[in-house]
């Protein structure tokens, strides 16, 4: 497997470069963020490690820019940045795993054969049907240049149907992942929240992208309605 290494740190990167090596990985070296992007865009990689605190252009960026053109190679951060924000943002802005340092090459190597089971499947941060955009991270909904405000059940619920666009969700499942259907075992008040961020996302737009499916349950149009 063909992995990118992101590393401004020479001495570092060429260490990185062996005990993946050692590992079975072919490893390429990029020096900045600017070379990095274009490396990462370019080189066809099965994943990118990537550090945060590069010359040119930050990790943070050559991630973001990556998911912003919809290229979803695997990125693991390997940082020295080992505070909780930081994680969160790298996470955030796309990347599939964190590794602080100092770290084991054989942690890190076996991480990236997780990241490889995986695959380079879509996993967009932002999620988005047509004009209707929901931003997990920052918790935010719009439709078109209009802001829409949610409570938590009905961002939930909004979530999980935007992850799943287009494809029919039963009932049960949306209270088994929105709920806790433990303690809550009515499927009406699937129904009930449904009508809620109907007349949310829906109604004032003059829209439909939240539909019943009969006998089924509910689906997100692709489109946005």
């Amino acid at each position: 497997m063909r992995v990118l290494v992101v590393e401004d740190e020479r001495r570092l990167a060429a260490a990185v470069r062996r005990g993946l090596s050692a590992e079975g990985f072919v490893v390429d070296l990029a020096h900045d963020g600017v070379d990095g992007l274009h490396m990462a865009r370019e080189g066809g990689y099965d994943a990118v490690v990537l550090d945060l605190m590069l010359p040119g252009m930050s990790g943070y960026k050559v991630c973001e820019r990556l998911r912003a053109e919809r290229n979803w190679v695997p990125v693991l951060i390997l940082s020295a940045k080992d505070g909780e924000y930081d994680q969160a943002d790298g996470l955030d802005l796309g990347a599939d795993d964190y590794m602080t340092k100092p770290f084991s090459y054989v942690v890190l190597a076996a991480r990236l054969r997780a990241l490889l089971r995986r695959g380079a499947r879509p996993r967009p941060a932002v999620l988005a049907a047509g004009d209707l955009v929901l931003d997990p991270a920052a918790r935010s909904v719009r439709r078109g240049g209009t802001g829409i405000e949610l409570t938590a059940r009905e961002f939930a619920l909004l979530e999980y149907l935007m992850r799943r666009l287009g494809q029919a969700v039963p009932k049960a499942e949306l209270l088994e992942h929105v709920w806790d259907a433990d303690a809550v075992a009515d499927l009406n008040v699937v129904e009930v929240y449904a009508g809620y961020l109907r007349r949310k996302i829906d109604v004032p737009f003059g829209r439909n992208a939240l539909q019943t499916v009969r006998g089924a349950g509910y689906r997100l149009a692709a489109d946005g309605g």
